[in-house]
């Protein structure tokens, strides 16, 4: 039977490779070692190879994808409904099969080593300000317990703390100096390696044409331009700029039975990360909407006056991805009318 379709379940050194007919039937469905995949797909050249988008199937598409393959990558949570039975590693290559096989399912593409290197600057800061904001909740809470408390802001605890251990009359001991002076320092640690990462972002973005156009827009400064574009590259999976809003989870859930439509929040679906910048973005248009004259501005007063600024922070940043993508798509610049 000729094989149409081959799934693979990811792993570490054993990959599960199932292959099927155009029925869906399976032909084969076996344990392949990571160095012996590209030996074992070269019996079938041309198939359409689909994997789950996790970690590794980037490199693996992009690796297939220079072999000849057509690869497609279908998010994890749309392959879970296909598994039939108890799941082990065999049940899930065939049940990749299956939602590949599914006329409605959407696919996504394999990360460009380009969006990788984008990508990655994010990811390191990102674990490095979650590092700082722990650090930064241990400290006052430790200070309490010696009966120190202060104001909120991380910059007014920075300011006070070097003021804190060299004050002899507070209730400090002095092996709890000497442990806030290396946490301390720990912090001005983390300020350094964050602001180096800020630096290779800024540099990324001006040596990258999109993220360079991105920056036009009003709301989107270097970090949200190379989030987007690692995030969507050329925009071109997406099939419109609502799909593209959807897919970071920035449409109105909805829950509608009977001809009744009923809309909720945000779907909060997708990329949390690069939903989270718009949302940011947004406010800070909000922030200084007063004096501003800009059309996305008077639209954004408009929709505050109706439904309140929290609402107009949502649909102000459902707007900026669908301008995002639309200058991503149609690779044109911002035009502010």
């Amino acid at each position: 039977m000729k094989v149409t379709l081959i799934g693979i379940d990811l792993a570490k050194s054993i990959f599960q490779v199932c292959g099927v007919n155009q029925a869906c039937k399976a032909v084969f469905n076996r344990a392949v070692k990571r160095d012996q995949l590209l030996e074992f797909l070269a019996h079938y050249p041309g198939v359409v190879i689909t994997m789950k988008a996790c970690s590794g199937s980037n490199y693996l598409g992009r690796t297939l994808q220079q072999h000849g393959y057509p690869v497609r990558l279908i998010p994890p949570m749309h392959v879970k409904p296909f598994v039939k039975g108890n799941k082990n590693d065999r049940n899930d290559a065939f049940a990749i099969c299956e939602a590949a096989n599914r006329p409605q399912m959407v696919f996504v593409q394999a990360r460009s080593v380009e969006q990788t290197d984008l990508i990655l600057a994010h990811r390191v800061r990102e674990r490095l300000i979650g590092q700082r904001t722990t650090l930064i909740n241990q400290l006052r809470g430790l200070l309490q317990e010696y009966g120190i408390v202060l104001a909120q802001g991380k910059q007014k605890l920075r300011q006070q703390l070097p003021q804190i251990l060299e004050d002899a009359q507070n209730p400090l001991s002095m092996a709890a100096r000497a442990c806030f002076a290396q946490m301390l320092q720990e912090w001005a640690d983390l300020d350094q390696s964050i602001a180096v990462h800020d630096r290779c972002i800024n540099q990324q973005c001006r040596l990258t044409p999109a993220c360079q156009r991105l920056t036009g827009i009003k709301g989107i400064a270097q970090i949200s331009a190379t989030a987007l574009v690692a995030h969507a590259g050329n925009g071109a999976q997406f099939r419109s700029a609502r799909h593209f809003a959807a897919n970071l989870g920035l449409v109105p859930k909805e829950h509608s039975s009977g001809g009744k439509q009923k809309l909720g929040g945000i779907t909060k679906r997708g990329n949390r990360y690069v939903r989270r910048l718009l949302v940011q973005g947004a406010w800070s248009i909000i922030r200084h909407i007063e004096s501003a004259t800009d059309r996305l501005s008077i639209w954004a007063k408009q929709v505050i006056a109706r439904r309140g600024k929290h609402i107009a922070a949502l649909a102000l940043a459902n707007k900026l991805a669908r301008i995002s993508w639309a200058m991503l798509y149609k690779q044109q610049e911002f035009r502010a009318l």
